[in-house]
């Protein structure tokens, strides 16, 4: 039975960046593992009444179930302000609650930013990573995936240069050995 990798890109811009690298990424596991884009375009923000009134969305309902059968966890994800995008940090709160209930626990994950700056989005990266410590979700550190200046690692023909894949394979095997590792 194949393993299912859930990727959660932090963008719901079409032209994403960070989708255009996830989807890469994604290209990069073996046959064995499944890559499955979890879509956070659809969850109402998070509201701890509806829990307890036993009254979640059936979006929270449905993306808690997704999650749930994950193997493994690759947050793919810009910086907005220096932090994770709002549409991400909202999917951490979803699937963490209710209390007791944390679908992303003990889950091996993988967190790349992704940027046409410099900076290589690094802000989101460790703010995220301050998150998933919380949520017991272990992750792999090296290679550290900071991938900058996004826009001229891009054919055009919207594909990743060869180099840069060569660099992605490299995190992927990486994440491989750290997710049977920690599964």
């Amino acid at each position: 039975m194949k393993k299912k990798i859930g990727f959660f890109v932090g963008s719901l811009r079409k032209g994403s960046y960070s989708k255009t690298v996830a989807t890469a990424l994604a290209s990069l596991f073996p046959e064995d593992y499944e890559p499955i884009f979890i879509h956070l375009d659809n969850l109402e923000m998070y509201n701890q009444d509806l829990d307890d009134e036993g009254t979640p969305p059936a979006a929270w309902t449905k993306f808690r179930a997704e999650v749930k059968e994950l193997s493994g966890l690759v947050f793919v994800t810009p910086e907005y302000n220096r932090s994770v995008p709002g549409v991400l940090k909202n999917a951490l709160d979803v699937g963490s609650r209710p209390y007791g209930q944390n679908v992303w626990d003990g889950k091996p994950g993988l967190v790349v930013s992704v940027s046409p700056g410099a900076l290589s989005a690094f802000g989101a990266n460790h703010h995220l990573r301050q998150s998933l410590v919380f949520l017991n979700v272990p992750t792999l550190q090296q290679p550290e995936a900071y991938i900058g200046n996004v826009v001229s690692l891009i054919n055009e023909d919207g594909t990743i240069t060869e180099n840069t894949m060569s660099f992605f394979k490299t995190i992927v095997d990486s994440y491989l050995v750290f997710l049977e590792k920690n599964s």
